[in-house]
């Protein structure tokens, strides 16, 4: 396995159980993994159905890691080598994205990273009107996600504490109030 400061891969369990809520809402989706790491939410998504799959990740050798599991694998996806605030800063690129469905964000622990990267996704439209949104971070970090994010379902692992954000389109959301 890959050596690198902070890699710390989503334990089995989570990721069996994220996968077994997801199960019905992956076929033809498009996913981001945030802070990717090994790669191992990406590449589960990619073997369960998901359409298109972009990872991000900020160490080259760790990026390059994932770029060799999907060759291993014959999987086809991108790894874009940069840090994800910077990957965020902006709206996605009009002419070649629409936005995900599916979001796995896993900050590295105890960098408070969760908020800042889950309003970055809200204010510059990488997300589709309804998408999912898993976050994973460290316990007891408590931070408030976007108003029209719904928890669905969470989890709890040694210490780590998985949530599942559903996606409201503003206009529901302002109903929902």
């Amino acid at each position: 396995m890959l050596q690198s400061p902070g890699l710390r891969p989503t334990p089995d369990r989570v990721r069996e159980t994220l996968f077994n809520w997801l199960a019905f809402e992956l076929v033809g989706r498009r996913a981001l993994d945030l802070y990717a790491g090994t790669g191992a939410l990406g590449l589960e998504a990619l073997s369960r159905g998901v359409a298109e799959v972009v990872f991000v990740e900020s160490q080259p050798p760790v990026a390059a890691a994932i770029e060799e599991n999907l060759a291993r694998l014959h999987l086809s996806a991108h790894v874009e080598r940069a840090d994800v605030s910077d990957y965020l800063s902006a709206a996605p690129p009009a002419a070649t994205m629409r936005p995900f469905d599916l979001v796995f964000l896993d900050p590295p622990f105890r960098q408070e990273l969760a908020a800042s990267t889950c309003e970055q996704l809200e204010r510059h439209g990488w997300l589709a009107d309804e998408a999912f949104i898993y976050v994973e971070s460290e316990q007891p970090l408590e931070w408030s996600p976007p108003a029209n994010w719904s928890l669905y379902r969470d989890v709890r692992a040694g210490d780590s504490h998985g949530r599942l954000f559903r996606r409201l389109a503003r206009e529901h959301a302002d109903e929902a109030r």
